[in-house]
């Protein structure tokens, strides 16, 4: 593919040229300009170009181009074993705090991701596990990626897409009766989109359940996303094949069930073995559609004319029962990257810059664990208590805290202390 700006193929572009814009994507005010993101960010792409060039590191360190080469280093150059050693670059400057280096790395990563999303790299190579090894573990601090939605966050996520989903379903459902056939299909396009951006999030929200085991994952086929089968709307329970590798049922609460019924009416799968949250690319949809069809015996031309009659391959597919693939966990994050961003919300973190799936389980153990305990919180998360105590610490830190003080308002008053007002 040839970028239409430059004239060049994607892997051949300098890995500088994709900064400016990322920074601006990023960057918050007028032209992206500004934010605390920004500034950290530009600091640590600068910092991994020198790397990259050859400009850090030991001295041996010649850059990641190779040597008969004479340039800049260029997206072809990237794989995973070049974000590894980055990772044992940032590993091995001492005088780096833990933390301080998942962070930096972090950055790294955030834009990586984001040259994926834009086709300067084919995968998020500074994710993989091999990548990622290097970097050492926890401090016992705060663990940098542990995001947590407040509540609200929460509110402000849900609320906005279900205001979204409100007016594409009314935008189609109150189309006259004489509407073109294809401006019906694109207002129902719109509404599927709208109702499934919902119900993924308010799963996510309210569920706790892992993305995981929610979605397709292209390295497990066990795991091949949750289908309309696995959910019963009328007992509120949903069967996912959970992280100790087996299924189990997961609580669909009050806030989940309607816009799940909503949806499913909506799109009003042919069978229920289709996924609940399939995928929307349709690069993807274009491909399902045409290697069924020409496996059901269709010749090309009928095959194209079949699809020129839709404005979309999901619609096709929904009509002619082609099943496609469920979204994969780096999808619902897009999903997620994109909606943040149309909400509005303001994300203070150093990994993540958006509603990151993970937060929305983290944010529902938090409102577990103050409201019903561990033990409970435990349960629901599919998670052992010990573990929830250790993840959940700071939640039974500050209530002993309260009862320290509590213990002193009776016995030693010592309230006036520090009070400069």
């Amino acid at each position: 593919m040839i970028d239409d700006t430059t004239g060049q193929e994607p892997g051949a572009r300098p890995l500088r040229s994709s900064f400016d814009r990322y920074l601006q994507d990023k960057g918050k005010g007028r032209g992206g300009e500004g934010g605390n993101y920004r500034r950290n960010a530009a600091r640590e792409l600068d910092r991994f170009a020198e790397w990259a060039a050859g400009e850090r590191g030991d001295e041996d360190w010649t850059g990641i181009t190779p040597e008969d080469v004479d340039r800049d280093p260029i997206f072809a150059d990237l794989n995973e074993r070049v974000f590894r050693e980055y990772a044992r670059h940032l590993s091995g400057d001492r005088g780096l705090k833990q933390n301080t280096v998942q962070t930096y790395y972090a950055y790294i990563s955030a834009w990586c991701g984001w040259c994926v999303n834009e086709g300067y790299l084919e995968a998020h190579y500074a994710q993989r596990a091999s990548a990622t090894a290097p970097l050492p573990d926890d401090d016992g601090r705060k663990p940098g990626d542990q995001q947590a939605w407040t509540p609200e966050q929460r509110h402000a996520l849900t609320r906005h897409v279900d205001e979204q989903a409100r007016e594409a379903i009314e935008a189609y459902t109150t189309l006259p009766g004489d509407v073109d056939s294809l401006d019906k299909q694109r207002a129902r396009y719109v509404a599927l989109k709208a109702a499934r951006d919902r119900a993924l999030v308010v799963v996510l929200a309210y569920t706790a359940v892992r993305v995981g085991e929610l979605l397709r994952d292209s390295d497990d086929p066990r795991r091949r996303g949750v289908r309309w089968e696995d959910i019963s709307l009328e007992d509120g329970s949903m069967d996912v094949y959970r992280k100790k590798q087996q299924w189990d049922a997961a609580s669909l609460p009050d806030p989940v069930i309607s816009p799940l019924r909503s949806y499913q009416k909506l799109m009003d799968p042919p069978t229920d073995r289709w996924p609940v949250f399939p995928t929307f690319d349709q690069r993807s949809l274009a491909n399902v559609v045409r290697e069924e069809l020409t496996d059901r015996g269709e010749h090309a031309e009928a095959i194209q004319e079949r699809r020129d009659a839709y404005t979309r391959d999901l619609l096709l597919a929904l009509e002619e029962d082609i099943r496609p693939a469920s979204i994969t966990t780096d999808g619902a994050r897009s999903i997620l990257r994109r909606l943040t961003d149309t909400a509005g919300i303001e994300i203070a973190h150093p990994k993540h810059e958006y509603l990151a799936p993970h937060g929305g389980r983290r944010g529902m153990g938090e409102v577990l664990v103050r409201a019903f305990g561990y033990t409970v919180a435990a349960r629901y998360l599919d998670n052992s208590e010990e573990m929830v105590r250790e993840r959940y610490s700071h939640i039974e830190a500050g209530e002993l805290g309260d009862v320290a003080t509590e213990a002193l308002d009776e016995i030693d008053p010592v309230s006036g202390i520090g009070d400069d007002s």
